[in-house]
């Protein structure tokens, strides 16, 4: 590390010639959803659908590149949430189930669209891509944590962490021991699930405040991003901008999120995704076709919801939808992938230009933008990475890691308060909608403290009832509900969860610290909210 002031004398020089480099990250979560009191239930659906239409498709992309050799990486963020759905055998029972389904209903749409020869080409596009969707699921042993792993250990990618369950830790600075309780619960599942420490965190929501690196120091991670405006407003100001990361003064590295290569994917009228050879998102047969024909592929009878079987492309904001060409998408897919790497190329020149040390590109992203919302976004990775191998001379894909590996020195400073969220700050997650919830989870975490430190020993019915309680606050503190609530897209669903977790860690502190602990009780919800088996309570001390 070096102050501001060194940085220029002891930079480790851009050498004539020498190339700018790409850290493409993507994140990955989603909210503990599990309800084994229903045979079926609407919001598990999240999961399966981002595991066909998202995960499964990354890992297409990434067993192809390791048997063609191909010289790419990036990074990933694998939430400890997500990690438990995806390993908990009743979900993964009921996505088999939820994919046979989809294979036969869109069997069954090869023989409705028979007479319909653009219909029927897309129909059989569905019934091979689930297919080859199962194939892959048993390919791994219906393990796709372990099928990550795999990848992280042959260096085609590094798996993040974040915490625990997804919490906006500046909304739980009064309490440190949350924020602390948060990353080192998220730090021992990472190393159960990745048999390794975890060296960089996404932070949920990009959502940083001074303070939170010293929790990440002691948990021995590395580095974090921020959003752009957490670098540009950095104390002192940094050198290089987004450009180059910053060390904090515990030294934890904090990496910019540059603005560019995101808009050119995010942006609602620039971005790729709102191509009009694109597949349309919206447009499913779930709101086409006769409630009865559908009725058995849905999550819950009666109620019409996606299926995933969408025949029509964007086309355009107005008019009749056209029917979708899965070539013609592809090819857009692969000439935006050509776009975007000349794009970051003449970024990087521009910016070598005024730089004494090779810049370094940070563009993050949610995983489910490519195969979920953007359909033919696994197809635009696995071509830019493949054209960018033979671009290296003057842009090299790159992790975080790697980078400080690679570039160990730089400029210490201070990062400002920060987030990805609206307006830049922590409006979507505290507003007028779900600034209730604050009040009660800050008492549940002080009895939680207090808990921790009156039973700084504890085993058996005292023990499994103290890991629970922190199980309960841990998944009422996910930064979901409250994003829920504010986008009013669920918001019963996201009340009932904040209120039901409080709920029972109330009771649980009831039970122990005034009666006693109801084992029936406890045994019932400890296999509803089944995460984190081996969790230590006594990080909340």
């Amino acid at each position: 590390m070096t102050n501001s002031n060194e940085a220029g004398a002891q930079s480790d020089g851009l050498r004539a010639g020498q190339p700018g480099y790409l850290a493409l990250v993507l994140h990955a979560h989603l909210p503990f959803v599990r309800h084994p009191e229903h045979d079926k239930f609407l919001e598990e659906d999240w999961l399966y659908e981002a595991i066909t239409e998202t995960y499964v498709p990354l890992l297409e992309m990434l067993e192809k590149w390791e048997r063609q050799g191909v010289a790419a990486a990036f990074s990933l963020t694998l939430s400890p949430t997500l990690c438990s759905m995806l390993l908990d055998p009743l979900l993964c029972g009921r996505y088999i189930r939820r994919l046979d389904g989809l294979i036969e209903l869109a069997e069954k749409e090869t023989h409705r669209t028979h007479w319909e020869p653009a219909l029927n080409k897309v129909s059989w596009h569905y019934l091979e891509r689930f297919q080859q969707v199962r194939q892959l699921w048993f390919r791994w042993e219906q393990n796709l944590v372990a099928a990550f792993r795999h990848f992280q250990d042959i260096d085609l990618l590094e798996i993040l962490t974040c915490p625990a369950t997804h919490a906006v830790l500046p909304l739980l600075a009064r309490h440190p021991e949350s924020i602390r309780a948060q990353i080192l619960v998220a730090r021992d599942h990472y190393r159960s699930c990745f048999g390794r420490e975890p060296r960089g965190i996404w932070l949920a929501e990009c959502a940083y405040a001074p303070g939170v690196e010293e929790i990440l120091a002691e948990a021995n991670i590395r580095w974090f991003i921020t959003d752009t405006h957490g670098i540009l407003q950095a104390t002192p100001r940094p050198r290089y901008g987004v450009f180059a990361p910053v060390f904090t003064p515990q030294g934890v590295a904090a990496f910019g999120r540059d603005i560019d290569s995101s808009k050119q994917v995010w942006s609602r009228d620039g971005g790729y995704p709102g191509d009009p050879d694109y597949r349309d998102f919206y447009r499913d047969i779930a709101f086409d076709l006769d409630l009865d024909y559908l009725q058995p592929y849905m999550p819950i009878g009666g109620q019409r919801t996606f299926t995933g079987v969408k025949y029509h492309r964007i086309t355009g904001p107005e008019g009749e939808k056209a029917i979708y060409n899965r070539e013609a998408g592809l090819q857009r897919a692969s000439e935006h992938a050509r776009h975007f790497l000349a794009a970051r190329i003449r970024h990087i020149e521009e910016i070598s230009g005024v730089m004494e040390q090779a810049p370094v590109l940070i563009a993050p992203y949610d995983a489910e933008l490519f195969g979920h919302w953007w359909y033919e976004g696994p197809e635009f990775l696995d071509a830019f990475f493949t054209a960018a191998a033979s671009s290296r001379e003057k842009l090299v894909p790159i992790t975080p890691s790697g980078f400080l590996r690679q570039f160990p020195r730089h400029q210490i400073a201070t990062p400002a308060a920060s987030s990805w969220g609206e307006e830049g700050y922590l409006r979507v997650w505290l507003n007028e909608k779900n600034e209730w919830i604050y009040p009660h989870l800050d008492i549940a975490a002080e009895r939680m403290t207090a808990l921790a430190r009156r039973h700084p020993v504890a085993d058996g019915l005292t023990l499994r009832a103290l890991q629970q309680a922190g199980r309960e606050l841990l998944l009422a503190q996910s930064s979901d509900w409250p994003f829920i609530l504010r986008t009013g897209t669920n918001p019963d669903y996201a009340t009932r969860r904040v209120k039901d977790h409080l709920l029972r860690f109330i009771a649980l502190h009831e039970q122990l610290t005034t009666t006693s602990v109801d084992e029936a009780w406890l045994a019932g919800i400890e296999g509803q909210d089944n995460i984190f088996p081996a969790i230590d309570y006594r990080y909340w001390a």
